[in-house]
């Protein structure tokens, strides 16, 4: 994402990190404070991390401990979906074993634009801590040293609030994906949805039945079009080379092909402020969230675009990022960096999507 147009998303990101441990006395939403103060920038929080051992069997979680100080001298706003205070949603996180970064292995969002109640304010001088275990979202496949510090700089942006690094020896363990909750549901066009009510159910496979449409109807404009820096191609991939267009092409005929021929599994344990979430090592389950139930079925940050968006995820199909969210943001980020737009998840869904209409 660009630094400019997604201040929200990162600028906030770091200063709520940890906040759920101490009990953050500035979580409710009628807090004045929260109202008025700044979001935090860099300088604004001092962060600390440390861990309870230097060494770590397989069996043990690799738990590290996070403190941030605010600073400042005055409040500051923090935006939580950015920091573990509800969990580590985000890359939060620089690790590394002899220099090689460990991957990032969880949640990949489309969010939705913060609301009041998504800011947590920490008062000037107030401090914060926070326990997480690493183990859950970053792979520690490989035995050895590891170099842990809080930066974090989501999906490749250059962190804002960085730590001191711990090192920590990590017995190598494979990594374990979330369990599966509730059972399953069969409806029509290959998908199944678990944790969801009868109306739930209908309104996802609405959407997955126009998300099926959008997805072949990319793949046709796509595939019958000449290749050419049309309007609809450069608002959302940015500056057209025939190596680019043939790369979205490959994308949406992937995205295609699996709304029309994989096990796609909806559920609808989710109760997030975003519209949902997938685990890109996990084909093909989608976890939708609150934002989803509002967002019409078809059209801008639909039910239909966001599925678009989520399946584009998964490493087995197009294996993109969130470097923007939202279509101001996208716009600006095919104008300057037409790489990053075509591995950007919300590009994707705005080109399926493609409202206003452009040929």
């Amino acid at each position: 994402m660009m630094k400019a147009s997604r201040r929200w998303l990162v600028g906030g990101i770091v200063g709520v990190s940890l906040l759920s441990a101490c009990g953050a006395p500035e979580e409710q939403s009628g807090d004045t404070r929260e109202v008025l103060a700044p979001e935090a920038v860099a300088g604004d929080v001092a962060v600390k991390v440390s861990a309870g051992t230097s060494s770590m069997a397989a069996k043990d979680d690799v738990l590290v401990t996070v403190t941030l100080t605010n600073v400042s001298g005055h409040p500051v706003r923090l935006l939580k979906r950015n920091t573990p205070v509800d969990g580590i949603k985000n890359e939060l996180f620089h690790i590394t074993r002899d220099g090689a970064e460990a991957r990032y292995l969880g949640r990949h969002y489309k969010w939705a634009a913060p609301q009041a109640e998504d800011y947590l304010t920490l008062a000037a001088g107030e401090s914060v801590t926070r326990t997480v275990n690493l183990s859950e979202v970053y792979e520690f496949e490989q035995t050895g040293s590891y170099s842990i510090a809080y930066a974090e700089g989501v999906h490749g942006e250059a962190a804002q609030f960085t730590s001191n690094n711990v090192d920590v020896w990590v017995e190598g363990r494979p990594h374990v994906l979330p369990e599966e909750a509730g059972g399953r549901e069969v409806t029509a066009f290959g998908l199944s949805t678990t944790s969801c009510s009868s109306t739930q159910t209908s309104a996802i496979s609405s959407g997955f039945s126009s998300a099926k449409t959008y997805a072949a109807n990319s793949l046709a404009y796509l595939t019958n079009t000449t290749p050419s820096g049309t309007p609809r191609y450069t608002t959302w991939f940015g500056a057209f080379s025939s190596a680019n267009w043939n790369t979205a092409k490959s994308h949406f005929s992937a995205i295609n092909n699996a709304f029309n021929n994989a096990a796609v599994v909806v559920t609808c344990a989710c109760t997030d402020s975003a519209y949902a979430y997938v685990y890109p090592t996990q084909p093909y389950k989608i976890w939708v969230c609150n934002a989803f139930w509002n967002a019409p079925t078809t059209g801008t940050d639909s039910k239909a675009g966001t599925l678009v968006h989520e399946m584009s995820h998964f490493n087995v199909v197009a294996a993109t990022d969130d470097h923007a969210y939202g279509q101001t943001a996208c716009k600006n980020l095919a104008k300057t960096n037409a790489k990053r737009a075509l591995a950007n998840a919300d590009s994707h869904e705005y080109f399926a999507e493609n409202t206003p209409a452009q040929n």
